[in-house]
């Protein structure tokens, strides 16, 4: 994992979630978070539906993807 990589916890989804409610901007979530605003704008693409933001439905899905291990192919 390179150095300063940050996984996001379920905790920090909900917050995510309550903050965008709240009409705050995604660097303002992320200078609240303590992460850089890249990070929660990569959250929002990958896991915002029709709707909003899918907070459960995106700790879900990060927590089937660690679980895979990445296939290396041999060169």
């Amino acid at each position: 994992m390179p150095e300063g990589y940050h996984r996001l916890t379920y905790e920090e989804r909900c917050q995510i979630y309550a903050l965008m409610q709240s009409g705050l901007s995604q660097a303002a979530i992320g200078r609240q978070l303590g992460v850089h605003r890249s990070t929660i704008k990569r959250e929002l693409d990958r896991n915002t539906g029709a709707r909003s933001y899918r907070f459960k439905q995106a700790q879900e899905k990060a927590r089937k993807n660690e679980k895979q291990p990445r296939v290396r192919h041999a060169r």
